[in-house]
């Protein structure tokens, strides 16, 4: 599945985004974001900026009257097309609130992943919140509904996170989830410099969510690089496209998109669906390609549950940082902020006051991400083969940011490169192991044109 990140304060231009993205080549899933108002808790701030016609930067669901986000839904959204609200909140319930009022229940975050990166609230009230936030979802499991829950914990600073640390952070919140009565859970990972650290990351995630969340409803998320983008269409394209290699490779069920336009601006709706569809169409392509013979590496994983992909250390890190904090408190909220406290988990370059503050990163010049100082956290020597690189300075720091952007753009400026990069959206096929079941019938066309219709359609809009 593909999903684009897509959200428009208007309530007509919202619909028609979620419109294209349900009618794309592809099997997609919808998005609603919200704006920086709503994502506050400044609605006061939402309702002023719609009454003045100020143009926000996405949807704000709260302030909109219930009925005119359930206008924008009707007839679009189904069991083939679910929507999912992403926010960015470290205090969500009356988000949560809110899209459970207009009928929908999937929603994305965390107590650690929207806090230390996006705010500077105390990580207790964070997770306070979000335990608040959880119960509100799980409640509608008395009604019939199978609310989904998605962890943003394996994305956290976008960039120059080693994946052991994404994992561990990815999987315990998936556990304050379950803790909290969700049963239906996805574990995300933002994919980073390196393909080959993150196909093992990736089946180090997987291992893990099977082990830990046996009893849970669950599937991983890629994320295409969330990190300084290519500035060209070319290079932009072909990041992508290995995104979505290396989702089918991995095993991972869903892929967040990027488009041409990100190092720019926002992306238009067209830009969107032009992602999904060149998405859709190279992982299609990778489905396609013969399976490679299975050669023996020095320090191969071996394992029978997943790829043979090389043990690099990632796995013995993680379950040493999930296996120390779940030692602090049989509640998985509080040997969080204890596990933050003591250092136990310490996110490099974030600046949040609950956050150590200890932990350095470095990139190799091949992208794999390695730790410079690891701080308090208990994995030192675990993945050890040499010296640790050096903490980098402001010069290393920014070239390390752009290392992708560079790789890339230096890529596309190949032709052979593009050229040989080139899939057709009509490629598209169902993913690996999913029924195929019929095709989702195509909502009929309005007799009249979307966006012209009169806004008193879709109810009042402050």
């Amino acid at each position: 599945m593909v999903q684009p990140r897509m959200g428009m304060a208007d309530p007509l231009r919202m619909r028609d985004g979620l419109r294209a993205t349900r009618d794309a080549e592809a099997v997609t899933v919808g998005t609603i974001t919200l704006d920086s108002y709503t994502r506050t808790g400044d609605l006061n701030a939402a309702r002023r900026a719609l009454a003045e016609d100020v143009g926000l930067n996405g949807y704000p669901i709260a302030t909109h009257p219930a009925d005119t986000t359930r206008a924008v839904l009707r007839g679009v959204t189904d069991a083939r097309f679910p929507v999912q609200v992403r926010h960015g909140s470290a205090m969500p319930e009356h988000i949560v609130r809110a899209l459970l009022a207009v009928g929908l229940d999937a929603t994305e975050g965390g107590p650690v992943s929207y806090c230390l990166p996006y705010s500077r609230t105390p990580l207790r009230e964070a997770v306070a919140a979000w335990q608040r936030s959880c119960e509100l979802l799980a409640s509608t499991r008395e009604y019939g509904a199978e609310p989904h829950l998605e962890t943003f914990g394996g994305c956290l600073m976008g960039q120059l996170c080693p994946p052991s640390l994404l994992i561990a952070v990815s999987v315990l919140e998936a556990l304050f989830f379950r803790q909290h009565g969700l049963t239906s859970v996805s574990l995300s990972y933002a994919q980073q410099a390196d393909p080959r650290q993150d196909e093992e990351a990736l089946t180090v995630l997987g291992r893990l969510a099977g082990e830990l969340l046996p009893d849970v409803d669950h599937h991983v998320v890629l994320y295409a690089y969330m990190g300084v983008f290519p500035r060209s269409p070319g290079g932009a394209r072909l990041l992508l496209e290995d995104s979505a290699r290396l989702a089918v490779r991995a095993g991972a069920a869903r892929l967040i998109v990027k488009t041409t336009a990100e190092a720019h601006r926002i992306p238009t709706v067209g830009e969107n669906v032009r992602a999904l569809e060149t998405a859709a169409a190279a992982a299609a392509a990778e489905r396609s390609r013969p399976a490679p013979v299975a050669l023996p590496r020095p320090h191969a994983a071996g394992r029978p549950d997943g790829p043979d992909v090389a043990d690099t250390g990632i796995e013995a890190e993680a379950r040493a940082l999930i296996g120390a904090v779940l030692e602090l408190d049989a509640d998985v909220g509080r040997a969080l902020v204890r596990a933050f406290a003591a250092g136990y988990l310490d996110v490099p370059y974030c600046l949040h006051p609950d956050n150590a503050g200890r932990a350095r990163t470095s990139l190799a010049p091949d992208g794999r991400l390695l730790w410079s100082s690891v701080g308090s956290m208990p994995i030192a020597g675990l993945a050890d083969d040499g010296p640790r690189p050096p903490i980098l300075g402001s010069a290393g720091l920014i070239s390390a940011l752009s290392h992708v952007q560079r790789t890339y753009d230096d890529r596309a400026a190949d032709p052979s490169a593009l050229a040989a990069s080139a899939v057709a959206p009509s490629a598209v096929a169902p993913a690996s192991g999913a029924a195929p079941g019929p095709p989702r019938t195509p909502v009929p066309p309005p007799t009249t044109p979307t966006t012209p219709t009169p806004r008193r359609e879709l109810g009042l809009t402050t």
